[in-house]
């Protein structure tokens, strides 16, 4: 991709399956990564792998949560690596349940790290991005959020949030030179999925009746994500902000 090599990213959730996937991308395309989890061993070990095939990966732990552990993280991250050139903002949570069996509770833990994480971590990036009129920032939203998803409704409720603001800030910051675009994976081959499906019968054909549904017959891959990252991160996509795109195996298409 045009013009990656020597760019910085930061990617929340960066020691997860889909974000180790997006890490190592960027890494292989010459991008210094910042591994940002809430795991510190796991970002470690991530960033080490990352590292193994590009530039030299940085790990930093950080609740995304939190607006001050960001706001410190992303001001370490920057002394050590420089700018950032690159947002990636992937972290996620759910819990797979029927909204009116749920509560307070679990509607505050899924909105605090997929809503209320990516926009604090907008609040520390895009003000450096903006002063040099620069900059790439790319949402981790969700199919979910597009078309709705049972026993998801709040997570829905989050990733559609993160669309809506991903095309406010894209025309706030257009004419400064900040691209902002949404991703939005359909069903992946997550440990999150496969905790969702559990083990056994009930299991394998709540599984198979995934697979039937996607026009692919397959389940998406943490490896299908990252080339349409890559992407909207490079000058190739200099031109395009405010947009969504599915990465699905057909089973969305919006219009």
């Amino acid at each position: 991709m045009r013009g990656l090599k020597g760019k910085t990213a930061i990617v929340t959730g960066g020691a997860g399956a889909i974000g180790r996937a997006i890490c190592r991308r960027l890494a292989e395309e010459g991008v210094r990564v910042g591994v940002f989890d809430k795991d510190a061993a796991a970002a470690a070990a991530a960033a080490e792998a990352v590292s193994a095939v590009g530039p030299q990966a940085v790990a930093q732990e950080v609740d995304i949560s939190s607006f001050e552990e960001v706001a410190a993280a992303v001001a370490a991250f920057e002394s050590a690596a420089g700018p950032t050139s690159i947002l990636v903002n992937n972290a996620g949570f759910d819990k797979f349940a029927y909204f009116l069996e749920t509560g307070p509770e679990l509607w505050d833990q899924l909105i605090a790290v997929n809503l209320k994480g990516p926009i604090n971590l907008h609040h520390a990036v895009l003000k450096g991005m903006q002063q040099r009129r620069a900059g790439r920032v790319i949402n981790i939203a969700s199919d979910a959020g597009r078309v709705g998803s049972s026993m998801e409704a709040v997570y829905s409720a989050c990733k559609g949030g993160i669309i809506a603001f991903t095309k406010t800030m894209a025309r706030e910051m257009a004419r400064s030179g900040v691209t902002l675009n949404a991703v939005c994976p359909g069903p992946t081959d997550t440990p999150l999925l496969q905790g969702f499906l559990g083990e056994g019968e009930h299991g394998m054909k709540m599984l198979e009746a995934l697979r039937a549904a996607v026009p692919m017959k397959r389940l998406g891959q943490p490896d299908d994500i990252p080339g349409i990252v890559a992407f909207l991160a490079s000058d190739d996509a200099a031109y395009m902000t405010g947009q969504v795109i599915s990465v699905s195996g057909g089973l969305t298409m919006n219009g």
